[in-house]
């Protein structure tokens, strides 16, 4: 498959965006606009100045510019601008549905409202169907490097909303913060009838322990990230048993760990296990969306059928109703049938 063929094969795949924080598809002419709107001065006066700045190494760094990006959404507006710009990306490249982490803590701890924050994303959800015809949920996450008792309250805070809000997740720094620092407000958490997902990133400090404890302890739906379980075959076990996917992010690996993980990807297929791609924070990773990360594997040397796979696994672990799902699943076959 040549390189064009490959591009618009994927392009047209449809395909679920399981891992996507919102605040990470910030691009640069969005952050000068919303800074322009809300009078705050930044050191960058283009798009290119503020991409020649990104300089990630690994996660740490990486962490460092995503916070101060945020700095420049202040109002309800602000949410829905940046939330209708990635739903009409992402619906350009064959995403039919998306399941959306948004960082509440990133703003309320700067003095942003939590209801501006969900109004904002809320609406442009609604607007993403109705004119682009992509379905899209939220799921909202704690952040790791602050303190369970703040988890808490934010979930407290979130209560009135949970209507809009599928699950809740976990993300943010990993070192000294394990899944078990969060286990209460994940308990209550699925006691008000949210999804559970964790961050499990790659190659940090502790990984498999964390691994081991979102699937002991906090007994979570999905995994995001988590290529590290093929290091414990008890742990490949585990997750075959209970039919745990996982949402992994090739090209923001590429930026803070050695590769892709697309070698990686390919075993969990061969495994039986159920990957997933997604784009994770596509502003600041060259501006490589959800398609993107599929042609990057391809290049890496997985075929047209795992792409295929990949594409189906999307849906059937995404937090749908069954029908949902089925009609999904049958688009990708469709296509995969005639393309």
């Amino acid at each position: 498959m040549g390189d064009n063929e490959l591009a618009a094969f994927v392009q047209g795949l449809p395909k679920a965006e399981l891992h996507l924080h919102i605040e990470g598809t910030l691009e640069p002419e969005l952050k000068l606009e919303l800074a322009r709107r809300n009078g705050i001065s930044l050191p960058y006066s283009t798009p290119e100045e503020i991409r020649a700045a990104y300089s990630f190494h690994d996660l740490t760094s990486f962490l460092v510019g995503y916070y101060d990006g945020m700095n420049v959404m202040r109002g309800e507006e602000d949410f829905y601008d940046l939330a209708l710009a990635y739903l009409r990306k992402a619906s350009s490249q064959g995403v039919r549905y998306a399941e959306i982490f948004f960082d509440p803590q990133a703003h309320t701890s700067r003095g942003v409202p939590f209801p501006v924050v969900v109004r904002g994303l809320r609406r442009a959800l609604v607007d993403g169907r109705r004119l682009l015809g992509i379905r899209a949920e939220l799921i909202m996450c704690f952040l790791r490097d602050f303190s369970a008792e703040y988890a808490m309250a934010t979930l407290m805070e979130a209560l009135p909303f949970k209507d809009w809000i599928l699950g809740v997740g976990l993300d943010s720094d990993e070192r000294d913060n394990p899944p078990v620092k969060f286990a209460a407000v994940f308990a209550r958490a699925r006691a008000e009838g949210f999804f559970l997902t964790m961050h499990c990133d790659v190659d940090q400090q502790d990984t498999a322990e964390n691994l081991r404890q979102v699937l002991e302890v906090i007994g979570v739906d999905r995994i995001d990230h988590g290529v590290n379980v093929l290091e414990s075959p008890a742990l490949v076990s585990a997750v075959l048993e209970r039919g745990i996917g996982f949402t992994v992010c090739p090209v923001s690996n590429g930026f803070v760990t050695d590769g892709l993980k697309a070698l990686e990807v390919k075993r969990m297929l061969e495994l039986g296990l159920k990957p997933t791609l997604n784009s994770d924070d596509p502003a600041y990773f060259a501006g490589k969306y959800v398609a993107d990360n599929f042609v990057a594997v391809a290049e890496a040397g997985l075929s047209r059928s795992e792409l295929v796979q990949l594409a189906r696994n999307s849906f059937e672990i995404a937090w749908l109703p069954d029908s949902a799902r089925h009609t999904f699943v049958a688009e990708v076959d469709a296509y995969a049938g005639g393309a």
